[in-house]
């Protein structure tokens, strides 16, 4: 969709209209899934001239994507803000292909202590074993803090906001400051600020979604994307995604495409709900804090009002610390309209144990409490707050 109409239009309407041939062209609303391995070519000329061009959505064979990747490709871009897209086939994949793209041995990459888990199994298993040294730092830090970090070495700044499991909110455009004046790149995974938060306009140069979430929708999907606003990050990002033979479903980007028409709605109300519930659960004897960051409780909540425009439905709380890891288990284990499983941005209510089931190594993280993650669907808030209050009320 072109800039003007990013500027004219509010996200509801771009979402219903980006990544399709238009109102004017006859035909179904929808794009179609276009699925193919072979590209043919009327003569040798139009081929090399399509290689050429392959980090342009030009088709030369199937791992480089055909219309249905490009549909969704741009979709994608339209909700960053950026300008190009890679899609793949998973979030971690979306992890892994740009820190790939511009590490290599002997360079030194940042990351938050608070990052996604198998971000941090990538950090410590494949690229140290390829000779990249990472650390783990403080979430929170400062512009000075960050500086102080950074090496001669250091090539990545990898951001994730809010945190994975806790939700801690990085001062991004301070990190992006420090990293750029050293010539280091930032990186974010910006899958819970999905729209609600710029990446671009807050100096980060690599944006990463799983579009597994919110994007697909319906917990049936595989899908990450990466996206950037610059030619030459694109073709960094593109050309590593290529080589490792990274490639992701049509079918899948027919669905994402399909889920993406839908998701403003969806994102509204379960935002709405998951900032009212977690209101509720602030007032709860059983319950230490809530880590959500529209919460004025949240210790960084000012750094949320000023850079996102909303929330997402996910959030975490801290049991009050009388309760054991037991007690915690035995809270998750009585809900009965929440799943417990990986993931979230669907339509249904997730709650998972994260004491015990997360990693820290510079010494943030220490809650005081037991910690649950929380996941609000499309269920009925009342409905919703009964079954976490006989959670609860079972606790004692």
């Amino acid at each position: 969709m072109p800039d003007d109409h990013r500027r004219r239009h509010g996200f509801s309407t771009r979402m219903s209209h980006a990544g399709r041939a238009g109102v004017r062209i006859h035909g179904f609303v929808n794009p179609a899934v276009h699925r193919g391995s072979t590209v043919l070519f009327p003569d040798a000329a139009s081929r090399m001239a399509a290689a050429a061009k392959r980090y342009d959505q030009h088709m030369t064979y199937g791992t480089q994507g055909g219309p249905t990747h490009y549909a969704l490709e741009d979709v994608i871009a339209e909700i960053e803000g950026g300008s190009r897209c890679t899609i793949v086939g998973t979030g971690l994949a979306a992890v892994a292909v740009p820190l790939l793209a511009y590490l290599k041995a002997g360079d030194h990459c940042l990351m938050p202590d608070s990052v996604y888990g198998p971000a941090r199994n990538l950090a410590t298993g494949l690229m140290k074993g390829w000779g990249i040294e990472t650390t783990f730092y403080d979430p929170c830090v400062d512009e000075a803090g960050m500086r102080a970090l950074i090496r001669p070495n250091t090539k990545v700044v990898y951001t994730e906001s809010p945190g994975s499991h806790t939700f801690e909110v990085q001062d991004i455009p301070a990190i992006s400051r420090a990293a750029h004046a050293a010539g280091a790149k930032v990186m974010m995974d910006n899958t819970w600020g999905i729209h609600t938060f710029q990446p671009f306009a807050h100096g980060v140069d690599v944006s990463i979604q799983a579009l597994t979430k919110y994007v697909g929708g319906h917990s049936d999907i595989l899908l990450g994307s990466v996206t950037v606003n610059t030619e030459e990050d694109h073709v960094a990002v593109r050309s590593a995604a290529s080589a490792m033979g990274h490639y992701a479903s049509p079918d899948d980007c027919w669905l994402a495409l399909r889920g993406v028409r839908t998701m403003a709605v969806r994102l509204k109300t379960q935002a709405a709900a998951a900032l009212e519930i977690a209101s509720w659960l602030e007032q709860q004897p059983q319950i230490q804090k809530v880590l959500h960051p529209a919460l004025p409780s949240h210790p960084q909540h000012a750094l949320f009002m000023r850079d996102f425009t909303g929330a997402c439905s996910l959030f975490g709380i801290v049991l009050d610390a009388r309760y054991s890891h037991e007690d915690m288990m035995r809270f998750v284990d009585g809900l009965s309209l929440f799943g417990i499983g990986a993931s979230w941005g669907g339509y249904e209510s997730l709650a998972i144990p994260t004491t015990g089931f997360i990693t820290r190594s510079a010494g943030t993280g220490d809650f005081g409490g037991q910690t649950v993650r929380i996941h609000i669907g499309l269920e009925d808030v009342a409905d919703l707050k009964a079954d976490l209050a006989q959670g609860l009320h079972a606790l004692g």
